[in-house]
This record gives structure tokens, C-alpha cells and sequence, in this order.
């Protein structure tokens, strides 16, 4: 099987590529759309700003490259959230596989950015075959998908928010499964066997 991991200007790849390498599973590092297109799974992962990430996908190529894949695809954190509609972190457009916007958390009363470990529920796909409900994610993020209807998991940080996100072959976590312990060591071989 073809592991792929996207190569583009977010942060944490390294643990990405620490978590295959627990689990025995041979990947390749790439922003090259042939190599992209024949891989039997894709994971885009991400950490940093909405803004800078798009700008470097659209000169790729590859904000039209990753909604055209028909192969199972898993985004996490600012992944998850390049896979929306928009963001508004610095108004960004994003790739609108899933047809919802991201927006920032509001509270005087709740830290923003939310970090830490948090639990999630109301599992409604595969990826969570084998967790507990209320299982423990590490969440490092500002920004978040509403609820909708393709919340598959959903967390409770300020309000609820979807924590995990399905559409067709799109798979998403906001959370860090790459740094969630056996739990999201769980979801990335529940991705690798769909």
C-alpha cells in the first residue's frame, strides 16, 4: 500500500511521519501531483496559519489536486480545516470539500487557543472503531468547524464543535491524531485499513 503525507507549508510532519514509522507503515513526503494521484491513502496534515498554507497549495496546484482524489483522504488540525469552505483566519478561502466555514472561538471566559487533551463523543464513522466514547484527543487549535451534517465526532470546548468531519473519501480530525496516544494511533490504522 501507497502511503502519502502532502507536502506543503504547515508544520508537524515529523510526528506524522514518527507515528507511521510506531506502526510499520512506508510513506512518502511529496507536494508532486503524480505521486499524490496514485497513492492508495493520502493524509494531509497541518499545523499553522489558513492564509500561508492556501497560498503555497494554490501555487501547486494542489487546492484542485486534493478535492479531485478519489482514494481515502485524512486531514488533521489546520488540514481539516483547509478542507472547508472558508476560514476566518485572515478571511481565507479554502478548498470547500466540506460545505461549511471555520470560524474563530469567542469567549471571555474560555482560553483561546484551546490546547490540551479534550474528549470526544457521538462517534458516527468507522475511523473510531475500537475507542471508548469520551476518548481523550490533544487539540491545539483557535479556529473550528461548526456542527454539520457531516460531524461525524463532536467535542465541547466553548460550544460544540466537530471534532472529526466525513464526506465520501474525506476523512478530518481537528485534533493531533498523530500526538493522541493509542487512541489516535487507532484512528490512523482505522484510515490505513478503510
Amino acid at each position: 500500500m501507497k502511503t502519502v503525507i502532502i507536502k506543503y507549508n504547515a508544520g508537524n510532519v515529523q510526528s506524522v511521519m514518527y507515528a507511521l514509522d510506531r506502526i510499520g507503515v512506508n510513506y512518502l513526503w511529496t507536494d508532486d501531483e503524480t505521486e499524490i494521484r496514485s497513492a492508495d491513502r493520502v493524509i494531509f496534515p497541518g499545523v499553522g496559519e489558513a492564509s500561508t498554507a492556501m497560498s503555497y497549495l494554490r501555487e501547486k496546484g494542489l487546492d484542485k489536486v486534493i478535492p479531485s482524489l478519489t482514494q481515502p483522504v485524512l486531514g488533521t488540525c489546520v488540514g481539516m480545516q483547509l478542507m472547508c469552505r472558508h476560514s476566518e483566519e485572515n478571511d481565507t478561502t479554502c478548498m470547500g470539500i466540506f460545505d461549511i466555514d471555520v470560524k474563530r472561538f469567542q469567549s471571555s471566559e474560555y482560553k483561546v487557543p484551546h490546547v490540551g487533551w479534550n474528549n470526544i463523543y457521538n462517534f458516527k464513522n468507522g475511523l473510531t472503531e475500537g475507542l471508548n466514547e469520551n476518548s481523550f484527543m490533544y487539540f491545539v487549535h483557535s479556529y473550528y468547524a461548526e456542527l454539520s451534517p457531516y460531524t461525524v465526532a463532536t467535542c465541547d470546548y466553548v460550544q460544540p464543535f466537530s471534532a472529526m468531519l466525513q464526506k465520501d473519501n474525506f476523512y478530518a480530525a481537528q485534533f493531533h491524531t498523530e500526538i493522541s496516544g493509542k487512541e489516535g494511533q487507532r484512528i490512523i490504522e482505522n484510515f490505513l485499513k478503510v
